[in-house]
């Protein structure tokens, strides 16, 4: 760690203290801040938004080819997983086909305005929602931080639609503008008004951590693919613990900004280090 002046203690926990490796954090492509300002807009507002076709066929038809092999016909265990639905999960480990959109450079100017610099990817796993599925119970994916709501929402998630999202489905069902409630939960009129997440396949459904949603019903006669992504605030704990799940040798065939999003990363002043020293210390040969 770099020696520094520290002239007070708010300008210590800001200070970048890494010598060798010096933090990536928002260097992807530049997306379009007219573009960006306009879907944030969307998010304050309702607590999501969908993002129509930001994958093409081919990397759909990819995705799902590499996940195939890994379900094992292996089913939820509890109503929240579904006892109809197919879950996978350490996805890196088993395919890097998924990370294009992990990062892609959308989604972290999305989160670039919603986080700290160096937020993480807190989980990655892949839904496969089976005919006969019944309705997930609407839930609000950063309720395990137990800081009280209304408050800035400490995650965030995208829902990549492999396959078209219809009403018959199993269309991930949202609440319009239920990111800004208090701690209540959501009465029978507020499920009733919960809107599916319409779209056609190659689209992701971007939603903050605050928001009541749940994965609908699937009435339909085919089974609905997705992946999800979800990321969290740089100081918080990531739901999967990559370190174990995500082997270093994968690790290192992964992009910069996918390494730091999985914890190869600091948060000033030395939030991450390793024996006193950066973890991509780690991946050097």
């Amino acid at each position: 760690m770099e020696k520094m002046v520290v002239k007070d203690v708010s300008q210590y926990f800001r200070a970048e203290l890494a010598r060798k490796y010096r933090s990536t954090a928002g260097s992807q492509d530049r997306v379009d801040p007219a573009l960006v300002d306009a879907l944030m807009a969307e998010i304050e507002r309702d607590g999501y938004v969908i993002l129509e076709n930001l994958f093409s066929a081919e990397e759909a038809a990819a995705m799902r080819a590499t996940l195939a092999p890994h379900y094992h016909d292996h089913l939820g265990r509890n109503s929240f997983e579904g006892f109809g639905t197919k879950r996978l999960y350490a996805v890196i480990e088993k395919t890097l086909a998924c990370n294009p959109l992990v990062e892609h450079p959308v989604i972290l100017a999305l989160l670039d305005r919603i986080f700290e610099p160096n937020y993480l990817l807190s989980q990655l796993q892949a839904i496969d929602i089976l005919p006969g599925e019944a309705a997930q119970p609407l839930h609000h994916d950063d309720a395990f931080y137990p800081v009280p709501r209304p408050r800035a929402a400490l995650g965030a998630a995208t829902i990549m639609a492999i396959d078209d999202f219809t009403a018959e489905n199993g269309a991930t069902v949202l609440i319009p503008g239920s990111h800004k409630w208090d701690g209540r939960m959501p009465t029978a009129e507020d499920a009733a008004r919960a809107v599916p997440a319409v779209m056609p396949s190659g689209s992701v459904l971007f939603f903050i951590g605050t928001l009541w949603h749940g994965g609908g019903a699937n009435v339909s006669n085919r089974s609905r693919l997705c992946v999800t992504a979800q990321y969290c605030a740089p100081w918080c704990r990531q739901q999967e613990n990559f370190s174990l799940s995500v082997s270093r040798e994968r690790v290192k065939q992964c992009s910069e900004h996918v390494r730091r999003m999985l914890g190869y990363s600091i948060h000033p002043p030395f939030m991450g280090f390793v024996n006193g020293l950066h973890p991509k210390r780690l991946l050097e040969d």
